[in-house]
């Protein structure tokens, strides 16, 4: 892994992003592991394997397994409506829980900068009352349910009333009782929020770029801190809806996770169901699309591998999963707009 630690020493040195963490796995080991820049410029506060950072997106691959628990344990049918779990909402009969995994429900995805919230005000924040505003506000459907794939936030965001409703537990609780426990993720390496301040990396933006010029068109005034050096902080929130992207936490909790879908058998899933997991989805008309029930699927030279993306407010990140090599992969920065995509593409070894 030489060629991955000059290329991940070289991008903290020249201040290509504040700082990263990045891990190499196989199923049973760490095969290479890197943490380097700061998590805090101005504080001088190096980044290093237990500094946590905001995941965004990555987190809906968990929440696809929490639903996938459930209709293992048949409290739920992928197939159900979700007229049946969610009171009410807007995009009309027939949308189907598979169609809000695989992006294929057809709810629009308006861009989410604004979905957000301050750690003080979590205690008290009222989750079902921002989701209806939001699609209400959102409410016509892109397309008919199954017919052609289109990511949606909202899609992902619904999904967590919908297992509480078949859980009949809170949404995070469950996660945590049922994915990140049984996996040994303690709440300092993922949770639902900021663990510690102190170990916390703060979020930035790049000062010479469009969406610096931009941001106060799209970001609430209260989000943007000051400068520091040629990076923009951008201050501590948490997303309205957890289930699209609400995971706080480290590369290596995220690690455990892809180790776990790596071995033989899962902890969290029986074969079967895994293997759901992984399957790629069709829509109405048959056609594939390069989405599984939680993970996006990718081809190149033959070798299939999946990924989540997660991003946004500060930081940016990627999981990747390998099977041909039984290789899986995690990057986490607190840059919003570096190339997660472009960093994996260099340093992951996949054959």
């Amino acid at each position: 892994m030489t060629n991955a630690q000059s290329i991940l020493d070289a991008l903290v040195r020249d201040s290509k992003v504040p700082g990263v963490q990045y891990l190499l796995l196989a199923p049973d080991r760490t095969v290479f592991e890197f943490s380097g820049g700061w998590a805090d410029i101005a504080n001088r506060r190096p980044m290093n394997s237990a500094t946590t950072l905001m995941a965004y997106s990555m987190s809906k691959t968990i929440t696809a397994v929490a639903v996938l628990q459930l209709a293992q344990a048949k409290k739920l049918n992928l197939d159900d409506t979700i007229d049946g779990y969610i009171e009410a909402h807007p995009y009309g009969p027939g949308i189907t829980i598979r169609q809000l995994l695989s992006h294929t429900s057809g709810i629009p995805n308006p861009i989410p900068l604004a979905w957000v919230h301050s750690p003080s005000e979590d205690e008290r924040f009222d989750e079902p009352r921002e989701l209806t505003a939001v699609t209400r506000k959102y409410s016509k459907p892109a397309f008919a349910p199954g017919m052609k794939y289109r990511y949606s936030n909202i899609g992902y965001w619904l999904l967590g009333p919908i297992i509480e409703r078949a859980s009949g537990d809170e949404f995070t609780s469950y996660v945590r009782r049922h994915i990140l426990s049984p996996l040994e993720i303690t709440p300092h390496e993922l949770a639902y929020g900021i663990p510690n301040r102190n170990v916390h990396a703060k979020g930035y933006l790049e000062k010479y770029s469009l969406l610096n010029i931009i941001k106060r068109f799209v970001v609430a005034p209260e989000w943007i801190g000051r400068y520091e050096g040629r990076w923009l902080h951008i201050h501590d929130h948490y997303l309205n809806g957890p289930a699209f992207g609400g995971l706080v936490g480290t590369a290596r909790g995220f690690g455990k996770f892809l180790q776990d879908q790596m071995r033989p058998h899962s902890r969290i899933l029986d074969d079967s169901t895994r293997e759901l997991l992984f399957a790629a989805q069709r829509t109405n008309s048959g056609q594939t699309i390069r989405m599984s029930l939680g993970w996006h699927i990718e081809t190149r030279a033959g070798n299939t591998f999946f990924f989540k993306e997660g991003g946004g407010g500060g930081y940016h990140c990627m999981m990747r999963l390998y099977p041909k090599s039984g290789l899986a992969s995690v990057v986490m920065t607190n840059a919003t707009r570096f190339d997660v995509r472009a960093l994996m593409d260099a340093i992951d070894p996949r054959s």
